[in-house]
Order: C-alpha cells, then sequence, then structure tokens
C-alpha cells in the first residue's frame, strides 16, 4: 500500500550535501545553530512550542542513495542489517533527531542545533521532546555500546 507524505517545511544546515554532514547531531562541538523552516500552511501546529527545550525533528533523507540492507560500518569491521543502524541508506529515508529547540528565528522559522542532514532536507514532522515519555535509561546498545562515546555537554 503506498503511502504518502506532505513535507511541512525544509532544514537550512550548514551542510551542503550528505557527505559534508556529521555522523551525528552532537558533532561537532559546539554544534552550529539551524533551521526548520516551517511551510505558511503548517505554522497554526507550532503554538505552544515556546518552553520546550527539545524537540524531534522527523526527516526524509531524499539524498541518501539507493537503500543498502546490510553493510560495514566504517569502526566496526562486522556487516550489520541497516534496522540494527542509523545509516542513512534505507528503505524508506526517514530520520530523526532530537535537537535543542532555541526559539524562533521569525514566524515559522525555528532555532535548532544537534541536526546532521543537508541544507534544504524536507522536513516531515515536528514532535516535542518529552524526557518522562522519551528517555529511556536502562536502554542497551547493542553493538554499539563497545563504540559508545560521552555525548558533549
Amino acid at each position: 500500500m503506498p503511502i504518502t507524505l506532505t513535507p511541512i517545511g525544509l532544514l537550512e544546515t550548514p551542510w551542503a550535501s550528505p557527505a559534508d554532514c556529521p555522523r551525528n547531531g552532537r558533532q561537532p562541538n559546539p554544534a552550529p545553530e539551524c533551521r526548520a523552516v516551517v511551510a505558511p500552511d503548517y505554522q497554526a501546529g507550532l503554538a505552544g512550542l515556546e518552553g520546550f527545550s527539545h524537540l524531534i525533528l522527523l526527516y526524509w533523507l531524499d539524498q541518501a542513495g539507493p537503500p543498502k540492507l546490510a553493510f560495514t560500518p566504517p569502526f566496526d569491521g562486522t556487516t550489520r542489517g541497516v534496522f540494527a543502524s542509523r545509516a542513512p541508506t534505507r528503505p524508506n529515508p526517514i530520520a530523526l533527531s532530537v535537537v535543542r529547540f532555541h526559539g524562533f528565528a521569525a514566524p515559522g522559522v525555528l532555532r535548532v542545533t544537534n541536526l546532521d542532514c543537508a541544507n534544504g532536507t524536507p522536513l516531515i514532522d515536528i514532535k516535542p521532546y518529552l524526557p518522562t515519555t522519551d528517555a529511556e535509561p536502562e536502554a542497551s546498545m547493542g553493538w554499539l555500546a563497545p563504540h559508545a562515546t560521552r555525548r558533549p555537554e
């Protein structure tokens, strides 16, 4: 069954292509300010975002390339399945980032940091990050645990 997604806006970042993007939004440190520009038809949906420190952005990796169901991460050496990774080359290239929300630059323009996509990436949804619901302190990281590093503060 086909699914139709309608972008609600675009993401503005300093990276021109996927090759320029950091491996995750916590790099580099400090993370550069980016913008989520919401189309006028969807700006009424932004009411009430003031006061949230973090947001979840969902976006479509339109430059990701063809899907790869298995690949070898450059830092691991073992073949892994795409669903056991955050690799961008997915059957449906949907990405998720928890970003820090710094307020509005203008109506419909959100100032955010900790984003990791190319400039012009289509934004498909925004949700408030809720630490009581979205954080799982006891979560395990599977095969990535030995590669985990402390997040920059």
